[in-house]
């Protein structure tokens, strides 16, 4: 709750609609890239709102760059901004400028979950959730890059849609995965915050204790070591 009130408190200083500590919220940052898909969350604006209101409040803070070069990136955070306006009274939506480190820091330590929504199989890894697991928040995540090794549903946090492996689609299907993650919001990790606290807390220190202990640079070093230069 200190990480989470810093952050709130930052946001707060330059943004209009102030957010609140007890509200739940997700996070979102990382570099604009279209694959990326960071307007997964505002598909179907309508039934967001119906979840904010039907099951608990929700506010999402943004943070990331597009490459200058990059259209498709700088198109995607204007979504994101115009999804913010048409969401004003219902989710509060706020996307903060000049990301970096210090503010990645402030995003993966204060928020209650990480979310990642890339198009599969196109992530590389997802640092940033892990960055998110040594600081006990969960991932809602697609299972695509270290997600598929770290998700244990319920436990380090939630799945959204099913691995691309298992999709017998020629693509894959952005529908299903905006209604998977509008249905883990509605029926899972919403009740779950509000209602059990406990076992939201719980899920928060398994994500240091299993996430957090294993998907590190000092492991990986290890690994590297061991099974490629001397193996």
């Amino acid at each position: 709750m200190t990480c989470k009130r810093r952050l709130i408190d930052y946001v707060n200083a330059g943004h209009k609609e102030p957010m609140e500590p007890g509200i739940f919220t997700l996070g979102f940052a990382r570099r604009a890239a279209t694959y990326k898909r960071g307007d997964l969350l505002f598909s179907d604006v309508q039934r967001l709102k119906e979840i904010a209101a039907q099951v608990g409040r929700i506010q999402v803070i943004y943070a990331g760059k597009a490459h200058p070069a990059d259209q498709g990136g700088k198109e995607m955070i204007r979504r994101v901004v115009q999804s913010a306006e048409a969401l004003k009274g219902h989710v509060n939506v706020a996307y903060l400028e000049n990301y970096d480190m210090a503010l990645g820091q402030l995003l993966t330590a204060g928020v209650d979950i990480w979310l990642n929504t890339p198009e599969p199989p196109l992530e590389a890894s997802g640092t940033s959730g892990m960055k998110a697991a040594l600081n006990g928040v969960p991932s809602l995540s697609v299972l695509d890059g270290w997600w598929i090794e770290g998700c244990i549903e319920g436990v380090t946090g939630w799945p959204i849609g099913i691995p691309w492996h298992l999709n017998n689609n020629d693509g894959h299907d952005r529908s299903l995965d905006a209604g998977s993650l509008y249905e883990k919001l509605d029926n899972t990790v919403l009740p779950t915050f509000y209602n059990q606290r406990d076992r939201f807390t719980e899920i928060m220190c398994h994500c240091i204790a299993l996430n957090g202990s294993f998907f590190n640079t000092h492991r990986m070093l290890q690994q590297y070591i061991q099974k490629a230069y001397f193996a």
